[in-house]
């Protein structure tokens, strides 16, 4: 929810022969628990890890069930500090740079680009299938503004998006934090909406 209204928030989760790993929690701290046993009525496996990509709510709100389950929790060291600042809950295993996970043959990869919706939003890659978790660093195809931009970083988001399309060259797919992702075309059109702001003139009185 966003200002009493739904409002749709992307994640992924990843199949593998040892268990499920989430990227990034429910929204709602009531929703975790039904995502949870659907997971596992669904593939007949649990969730034994969740990864989460920076440290808004919409990312992070189950964290505090996942750990009272002893589901593997992760985040940056960045990540941990700002919830913890903020009195939130956190990861309980943290990194610090990039990183990658191998679970059951299956490898992520963890990029830190630079701050740009927040200092310190992650992207999540996945070799084997070509796929880009963008989160909310990402916008999607047919986003029409950035968002929240209460923490962001606008000088530097457009500089973080182009580090990530440099390193990641035509993925399969490109998932944002929120909004439509089958057109693949997220991280042009976060740089398209970036350059729009930058070209706003600030009003003089």
């Amino acid at each position: 929810m966003l200002d009493g209204e739904p409002f749709p928030s992307n994640g992924l989760y990843l199949v593998t022969a040892s268990g499920i790993v989430m990227i990034d929690t429910p929204w709602d701290v009531e929703q975790t628990i039904p995502l949870l046993e659907q997971l596992q009525q669904r593939h007949g496996k649990k969730v034994v890890m969740c990864l989460v990509t920076h440290f808004h709510d919409d990312r992070t709100a189950g964290l505090g069930i996942l750990n009272s389950r002893q589901i593997m929790t992760y985040s940056s060291k960045q990540t941990g500090q700002l919830c913890r600042t903020r009195k939130e809950k956190e990861a309980a295993f943290q990194f610090d740079g990039d990183t990658s996970f191998t679970l059951a043959g299956v490898t992520l990869e963890v990029y830190y680009p630079g701050p740009g919706h927040s200092k310190d939003n992650l992207v999540i890659w996945f070799p084997q299938a070509r796929i880009l978790y963008g989160g909310c660093l990402v916008k999607s195809g047919t986003a029409i503004g950035l968002g929240n931009v209460a923490d962001a970083d606008l000088g530097q988001w457009p500089v973080s998006i182009q580090k990530v399309i440099d390193r990641f060259p035509q993925p399969a797919f490109v998932i944002p934090g929120h909004g439509n992702w089958s057109d693949g075309q997220g991280l042009q059109r976060t740089l398209q909406l970036l350059r729009e702001q930058a070209s706003k003139k600030p009003v003089r009185w």
